[in-house]
């Protein structure tokens, strides 16, 4: 189903479920935790605060991060299936109080092809607009909106320790008397990102994707766009790129093989810096910009774990895996992660609803690495590029309509996980091709 449904429908109370035989009154376990600890407050861990304090009966809800984080952080441009969950946070007025507006986005395959389109222009789309974030404004107000909610916030890393030899978890004592809590929580949540440190305790297997890339990613002025607002991802000699338009300054990311970078220096300043003089993609605007913070380096890219729940714990966003940055997906697996773990624990908790949580979670992960998959052999750009050169010709004009709903509408996020939608799109890419062979477009 498409990511934006019943993005509403965040309630329920929960009952006390049965006592054991023979057990006590403090052995009664509720179907709605009494206690929640969360490691991250980030997107992911804020917005799920913010949805488990809503309504009747809600959890205790203590969130552990030490306020520590890099100057610039993946994920500054949001999709259009993200502005569902803000307006259930009640928060996009403030995002788009400082943000840029984002009407669509471009693709570049060379100097002199490019693919432009608006989501105002994509039928039956939920969302005709998107943001691209400040993330340090946009963290924060999320995690303003948890504080508001009644979500109390201890700055510091939480520590967690196996819970005997089996598969449950618990703070330590120090992390314990941090919380306030009166006794342990009654379930703990690893929102921390790519640091992993839930799976890493229980050494929770991993899939990897078929990508080692590494990415650079620092913000300029003096970057040129082709239209104010949108997303720029550029195909490069090497690898990919992307220009994020922020409030006076330009986020730009280089993504290609660290073999590739090697050659251009030592240190990820001089090969940022130096490559973006050497690409022709970039025109002089590549020698003339001015970078005008540290440029950040990324390695770990698509990466997720195979499981993502247990007995009184949870895995939601990075923690729980990370595609690539190509779509801006992080933020709308996170938003939608958040989302429907608050839904499963606020519906009881138990193993059902907790599993259809991780189903979810890992049904977009793997839709998205599809799409992702499909960008990086040629076969993504040369459909867009084939349907944009055959638009308004027979036959293709008769299938033109049908297809302009479904095809913008995965790169959107609305209808990544939608069967029908991801279907025909993956039919296309494989059979629809003509003669034209996608490793011209792939992105070397």
């Amino acid at each position: 189903m498409p990511c934006a449904s019943n993005v509403s429908q965040l309630q329920g109370t929960g009952k006390l479920a049965p006592t054991a035989a023979g057990g006590r009154r403090d052995a009664i376990l509720p179907s709605v935790p009494r206690s929640v600890v969360i490691l991250g407050a980030g997107p992911a861990g804020a917005s799920l605060a913010a949805h488990l304090r809503r309504g009747p009966d809600a959890p205790e809800v203590v969130l552990f991060d030490p306020g520590t984080r890099p100057e610039l952080v993946v994920g500054e441009s949001l999709v259009p299936a993200v502005i569902p969950f803000l307006s259930a946070l009640g928060v996009e007025k403030e995002v788009a109080s400082y943000s840029m507006h984002k009407p669509g986005a471009i693709f570049r395959f060379d100097p002199e092809t490019l693919l432009a389109f608006r989501f105002d222009e994509v039928r039956g789309a939920f969302s005709e607009y998107a943001y691209n974030v400040p993330r340090d404004r946009f963290d924060r107000t999320l995690l303003e909106a948890a504080l508001r909610s009644g979500a109390r916030l201890v700055r510091s890393r939480a520590r967690l320790e196996r819970d005997g030899s089996g598969d449950r978890v618990r703070l330590s004592e120090e992390s314990l008397e941090q919380s306030g809590l009166s006794r342990p929580p009654d379930f703990i949540v690893d929102a921390g990102g790519r640091g992993r440190s839930l799976a890493r305790l229980l050494d929770l297997p991993t899939t990897r994707g078929d990508r080692r890339d590494t990415a650079l990613h620092a913000h300029l002025e003096g970057v040129e766009l082709i239209r104010p607002g949108d997303i720029h991802t550029d195909r490069l000699s090497h690898g990919w790129s992307w220009r994020i338009p922020l409030p006076g300054r330009v986020s730009l990311g280089l993504v290609m093989d660290p073999a590739a970078l090697a050659e251009f220096g030592g240190d990820p300043e001089s090969q940022y810096d130096a490559y973006l003089r050497h690409e022709p993609m970039f025109g002089d605007w590549g020698a003339t910009a001015k970078r005008i913070t540290p440029v950040l380096k990324y390695t770990n890219y698509q990466l997720r774990s195979e499981r993502g729940v247990g007995e009184n714990w949870a895995l939601v966003g990075d923690a729980f895996g990370f595609v690539d940055p190509v779509f801006s997906s992080g933020m709308l697996i996170a938003l939608d992660g958040a989302w429907s773990l608050a839904r499963a624990l606020r519906g009881g908790g138990g193993p059902r609803e907790l599993a259809d949580y991780e189903t979810r979670v890992q049904r977009q992960l793997a839709c998205w690495h599809r799409v992702v998959g499909w960008f990086y052999d040629g076969r993504l750009f040369t459909l867009f590029k084939l349907g944009d050169e055959l638009r308004g010709r027979f036959p293709w004009s008769l299938l033109e309509f049908h297809f302009g709903k479904h095809f913008p509408r995965v790169v959107t996020g609305e209808a990544t996980t939608n069967p029908y939608s991801l279907g025909l799109l993956d039919f296309m890419v494989h059979h629809g091709l003509r003669d034209n062979d996608p490793q011209e477009l792939a992105v070397r």
